[in-house]
């Protein structure tokens, strides 16, 4: 597990870990041209991690109810808590 020491920040005050650029911890950011849709630097106290997470060949339908609540359901949003984990963001996305 990395920690803050490996991550720089930018002039303009954005972060910076592997090559990428981060608005903050904690913040999804898209990915365009990537596997994955979406990408964040989860922070939990000094450690942090980089987390991918959903297909980037499927679109979020969550202003459909039966959807969201079938999603919510087959993922187990209720008990995802883990920052380091794609679940969890996956679920705070819907």
């Amino acid at each position: 597990m990395a920690n803050t020491k490996n991550v720089t920040k930018t002039p303009s005050g954005r972060i910076k870990y592997r090559g990428e650029t981060f608005a903050g911890y904690n913040k999804p950011k898209r990915t365009p041209g990537a596997k994955k849709k979406s990408a964040v630097l989860a922070k939990k106290g000094s450690e942090i991690k980089l987390v991918r997470f959903g297909d980037s060949s499927m679109s979020i339908k969550k202003d459909q109810p039966k959807n969201r609540k079938s999603f919510r359901a087959r993922h187990k949003c209720d008990t995802a808590k883990d920052k380091f984990s794609a679940r969890y963001w996956s679920c705070k996305a819907w």
